[in-house]
């Protein structure tokens, strides 16, 4: 036997405990080649002497077991060779009990015992309980674990199991299971006594050392779980209450939670529906310290895969009342441990929502009910705050989503909205972007206000800034995308009747205003969108039997358009704001609102200049009167020209000559439009056109003074091509000799070669005045007329 010196290393004790195993088994080996079962029972005794250590680890200690196991296989195919030669096996059973250590001598008579059970010259119920009880004098843990797990090893194919060659009348697979559940039993105690053996400070090796050996002793619930006669009658009246009153009396944390695993991976999932009730019933009985949560966890992802791949089993989870048992056992057991984490009661309710979606889909209340206990359980705790549990709590509330991709159907859960109360701001903005990406993906859309007002309370954590945490810094690439996303949201909030999507546009209005001016710039826009569409859906006032009086038209979304568009430039946002009032200008000329659209005209007027000051703004701000105005066909006599006006005056202001030159020969095209007879006035045209001509030459001066050369003659060509559209056009106006003396002015122009941008540009001019000329018809004799 391996010598027990304190200061000796485990490595060593294995190595010589392995030396002395192997000469044993050898002089065994050689004993059984010469048939002599006195020196093969001497030096099999001697060998297993080894296995009497009580320094190995039971990792090492499993080394030296495996070494045993394959030896005693060999010996017992002696055993039983030797009955076949004439020995008694009566004899032998006997014989191997002299042995001078009990632990060899179990050993051996657990060899010889299977061999017995092969004869068939006793009941096999008789035997395997004489070896279960004879196994009791072994109590060391370890090595009583190892002795107890041979003896299951060498006897589950020799159980009587229906079906089994040693099923008789005296053996019936009620022996085979009593065999089996008395052994567990006895296996749990001593794995749960290796516990409290040693120093309280070696705790947590012992706790390792435990986790290694576990296997030992769930190898006897998969042993019950593979018995054909362990049917539902017999797993719920016999085998399951006798298991969990182990598990429940042992109250020991590693062995509850282990085998009530086992329990759950190892049985089939129809016996587990069966007996619900049963198995519910242990849980809230366990120490508090075990991981219920997990095992819970586990047993409702079996069942929920268990319906998903057979249909045809979901009424029996109906009968069985499967969700009100698992919903009563959760309650349970987190009243019973009053110390659980919020983790683990939210991450039970999330498991138990799975569940229910995919066993359950069609009962919206059974969801509903799991929200609501939920927030029973969260109720006086506050804003969650744990990371682990905020984020269980998301993926708690996104299983509607992912299992219906409708966030509709998400909205008729009233408890939802309570739930997502208990996150903290940032989180609501995560699961604010989850529902927005839902709708996005799945294409849903939100058809009535009262559901969008619903689906605004959900996602009001990026809508609303009132809830923000002083201090609170979001990352603006990440403000942005959020931002992004609820604009493309509005997109989706459509309804074919024209109330109920006026109705839609207002409760977007309420809360957008409400928002925080730094959301508007992102919100507005989408929405003033929308409320354009809905007015080009509106039928004419001649088709329309109401008229004026009608709940929604045109005037009354110009009015509501006109208060939303007016907070933008407090955001500040007034370049967006001027862009969105000349949009509607444009509108209301489509509908034949002339004072309507004066007075969106008149607020952009007002915004230029007033907010916007920088130079480009305002370039580019006057290129969109213009080119709005010149669209504009709705206004009489007296406010076009008020604003025509107004843009001339504009253009004059600008701060560089060339953009004053480009603005004053844009305003032109104000003044001659081909579709409408009243806005045709050559005089002004020429008139514009001269006027630019001017401010052209005094640019070109002030560039001459500023650096000793003769400016760009740009400008100039630019004007020549005006020149060419509006004489194309047959402008009475502009003839033959205003624009070949614009040709001879440029031709002049001593820079026009220091230019190549711009003797580019003009030979491009010339060749399409050429290319003009060839086309023939009205146009070509127009431009055969001009002298190059």
């Amino acid at each position: 036997m391996i010598a027990d010196g304190a200061g000796e290393d485990e490595e060593k004790w294995l190595a010589a405990g392995a030396a002395a195993f192997k000469q044993n088994a050898f002089y065994m080996q050689r004993a059984i080649d010469s048939n002599n079962l006195k020196d093969a029972l001497k030096y099999s005794a001697q060998m297993l002497s080894e296995l009497r250590t009580s320094k190995l680890s039971p990792h090492k200690y499993y080394d030296l077991y495996m070494r045993a196991f394959d030896e005693l296989r060999k010996l017992e195919i002696f055993f039983m060779e030797e009955t076949r030669r004439g020995c008694s096996v009566i004899e032998l059973y006997e014989l191997v009990q002299h042995a001078g250590n009990i632990l060899p001598r179990l050993y051996l008579l657990c060899t010889a015992g299977s061999v017995y059970i092969k004869t068939k010259e006793a009941p096999a119920k008789e035997i395997l309980k004489d070896l279960v009880e004879m196994c009791r004098g072994i109590q060391h843990p370890l090595r009583g674990l190892f002795l107890r797990s041979y003896l299951a090893q060498i006897s589950r194919d020799k159980l009587p199991d229906i079906g089994s060659e040693y099923e008789g009348d005296a053996d019936t697979v009620t022996d085979a299971v009593e065999f089996v559940l008395l052994n567990f039993t006895e296996m749990n105690k001593l794995w749960v006594r290796m516990q409290h053996q040693g120093p309280a400070r070696d705790k947590e090796k012992r706790e390792k050392e435990r986790s290694e050996l576990r296997d030992l002793v769930g190898k006897n619930l998969h042993v019950l779980s593979q018995l054909e006669g362990v049917d539902l009658d017999m797993y719920r009246d016999t085998v399951l209450p006798r298991v969990l009153e182990q598990i429940v009396n042992c109250r020991d944390e590693i062995a509850q939670y282990y085998l009530m695993d086992c329990i759950i991976q190892v049985f089939p999932d129809e016996y587990h529906l069966q007996t619900l009730d049963v198995l519910l019933g242990a849980c809230p009985q366990l120490q508090p310290s075990v991981d219920i949560m997990t095992v819970l966890s586990r047993l409702m992802e079996r069942l929920s895969s268990y319906a998903a791949l057979n249909t045809e089993v979901l009424p029996y989870f109906l009968q069985v009342e499967a969700f009100s048992k698992l919903n009563n056992a959760i309650g349970k057991v987190i009243e019973a441990q009053e110390d659980m984490p919020i983790l683990s009661a939210v991450t039970l309710y999330s498991s138990l929502l799975k569940f229910t979606l995919h066993v359950h889909p069609d009962r919206l209340d059974y969801a509903d009910q799991v929200l609501g206990s939920c927030i029973k359980q969260l109720s006086g705790k506050g804003k969650i705050h744990d990371t682990r549990a905020t984020k269980e709590l998301v993926t708690l509330l996104s299983a509607p989503l992912e299992k219906y991709n409708d966030v509709v159907i998400a909205l008729k859960l009233t408890n939802y909205p309570l739930v997502l109360d208990y996150l903290d701001s940032e989180n609501k903005r995560v699961m604010a972007t989850v529902i927005i990406r839902s709708i996005m993906k799945n294409k849903t859309i939100i058809a009535t206000a009262e559901k969008v007002e619903a689906l605004l309370e959900l996602i009001k954590g990026l809508i609303n800034d009132l809830d923000e945490p002083q201090g609170l810094e979001v990352d603006e690439d990440d403000f942005e995308e959020e931002q992004n996303s609820v604009a493309r949201l509005i997109h989706m909030l459509y309804s074919d009747d024209p109330e109920e999507m006026f109705k839609i546009i207002s409760v977007l209005k309420n809360h957008f205003l409400t928002g925080g001016p730094k959301r508007l710039k992102f919100t507005i826009p989408p929405l003033v969108v929308s409320a354009l569409k809905l007015i080009r859906r509106l039928p004419e006032e001649g088709d329309n039997p109401f008229g004026k009086e009608a709940s929604v038209s045109a005037t009354k979304i110009f009015q509501f358009l006109n208060q939303i568009i007016e907070a933008l430039p407090s955001a500040p946002s007034p370049d967006l704001a001027f862009r969105l009032y000349l949009q509607c200008a444009e509108a209301a000329n489509k509908c034949d609102e002339e004072p309507i659209a004066y007075e969106f005209f008149t607020q952009a007027y007002i915004l230029y200049e007033e907010e916007i000051s920088d130079s480009k703004a305002q370039v580019t701000a006057l290129q969109l009167i213009i080119g709005t105005l010149q669209r504009m066909h709705v206004f009489g006599v007296e406010n076009r020209d008020t604003l025509t006006h107004k843009a001339m005056g504009y253009s004059a202001k600008l701060l560089k000559k060339p953009d004053q030159c480009r603005a004053v020969y844009a305003c032109s095209h104000l003044f001659w439009l081909e579709d409408h007879e009243t806005i045709q006035d050559g005089e002004r045209v020429l008139r514009c056109l001269k006027r630019a001509l001017k401010i052209a030459n005094s640019a070109q001066q002030m560039t001459s003074a500023a650096r000793g050369s003769t400016g760009s003659v740009t400008l100039f060509i630019e004007i020549l091509n005006k020149y060419l559209y509006f004489y194309e056009k047959g402008i009475p106006q502009v003839t033959v000799e205003s624009v070949e003396s614009m040709i001879q002015l440029i031709k002049n122009e001593e820079s026009l070669t220091s230019d190549p941008s711009a003797e580019s540009f003009f030979a491009s001019t010339l060749r399409f005045m050429e290319f003009q000329k060839q086309k023939g018809g009205v146009v070509g004799d127009r431009y055969e007329q001009i002298k190059v």
